[in-house]
């Protein structure tokens, strides 16, 4: 796909545009500051709809799996804590004694799956404040109905009038003020230890993030590896760890991502504004590349987040991401366990000078295409 494509493709900024919306009556839950979403979140799937119903089967007479109907979960995961962002930045403003606190932790729950075709609506619940530490309750539902914008996206502010379903997200994010380092500890970092590979080639040239990682659909249809597709915000690039994970248990396999940037952030982009972005990234592909791993890429029965915890590991400021070609940023993914219908994805975010930046901790179901659906 080539440039003139990727240009169309949305920005951080514009995909994780949201409202302020108006106060509910006092007393009344709307009274909480509450958000809504303004444009679509990404779908999973939705570059390969050319796919569909052309005949293509897997293997084991499996058909291709239909075009995804939950949206990409990083979406509401990095909203709802942009929401007690913008909460926590106005509290700080009215309250002069208090002193400026950053994204630390986000700890969500995903409970049901998201629409594309409606906003989300975020109500912000501030839970504790102390000098130094805050903790913010978001909880994320959808109207029960489709957006009164026929498109579908570009939702307008009267979608938050629509009747509401039931909480489809719920995250506890918490805030902290920045120290001075004392030491700083860490293992080699991902440039060090996989040098000879990361080296092998320059980042442009390995090939884009898939936009399904389903090693069915890969083998079955080549150019879908080489498909850079929708997906907002980010250039992402695979790495090829298939020689390095040659006959290693799980739980020592490693996949890299390299991502930066596909335009600048604001110029008045927050420092947690900035860390998002790795949020953002860092649900791509995770559970998908697990089955691949678990062997059963070609017989996928289902994949969904369950829970997922991302901590921040020094002051904001390492988080901060720079516009530019060589500005890459590598996601090094690993899985430290798998069994009864679930797995784990742990990730460590690398910043490009080789700092531990973050971490995240994801508890999702991988199931393999079978009657009782157990791994």
């Amino acid at each position: 796909m080539g440039p003139e494509k990727m240009q169309q493709r949305q920005t951080f900024q514009e995909i994780m545009e949201i409202l302020p919306l108006p106060p509910g009556k006092e007393g009344n839950q709307n009274d909480q500051p509450r958000f809504m979403s303004c444009r679509s979140a990404w779908l999973p799937g939705c570059d390969l709809a050319f796919l569909q119903g052309n005949g293509n089967v897997l293997g084991h007479g499996k058909p291709l799996p239909r075009t995804h109907t939950a949206v990409y979960g990083g979406h509401v995961y990095s909203q709802s804590a942009l929401a007690a962002c913008l909460v926590r930045k106005d509290h700080e403003s009215r309250d002069r004694d208090s002193k400026s606190q950053a994204l630390h932790t986000i700890h969500g729950t995903f409970t049901l799956a998201g629409h594309a075709d409606r906003p989300f609506i975020y109500t912000v619940s501030p839970l504790s404040t102390t000098k130094s530490f805050s903790t913010t309750l978001v909880t994320a539902a959808q109207p029960s109905a489709p957006s009164t914008n026929p498109d579908g996206d570009n939702f307008p502010i009267d979608d938050s009038t629509l009747p509401m379903g039931q909480s489809c997200f719920q995250a506890l994010v918490s805030f902290k003020t920045a120290e001075s380092t004392q030491r700083h500890e860490q293992e080699p970092s991902v440039q060090s230890r996989f040098k000879n590979i990361l080296e092998s080639r320059i980042p442009m040239d390995w090939p884009p993030a898939p936009p399904l990682d389903i090693s069915g659909i890969l083998d079955a249809i080549p150019m879908v590896s080489r498909m850079v597709g929708t997906f907002p915000a980010l250039e992402m690039r695979k790495v090829d760890m298939t020689t390095y994970n040659k006959d290693k248990p799980l739980y020592e396999r490693r996949e890299l991502i390299l991502y930066r940037l596909l335009a600048p952030l604001p110029k008045d982009a927050s420092p947690s504004e900035h860390a998002l972005v790795h949020v953002y990234e860092c649900d791509r592909n995770g559970l998908l590349m697990l089955a691949n791993h678990l062997g059963y890429g070609d017989r996928l029965g289902g994949v969904a987040s369950l829970t997922w915890t991302y901590v921040i590991h020094g002051n904001i400021d390492e988080s901060r991401i720079e516009f530019g070609e060589d500005e890459w940023w590598v996601q090094e993914a690993c899985w430290p366990r798998a069994g009864s219908g679930r797995g784990i994805i742990m990730s460590k975010i690398w910043s490009p000078e080789g700092d531990h930046v973050a971490t995240e901790y994801q508890d999702g179901v991988s199931r393999r295409w079978s009657k009782d659906g157990k791994l």
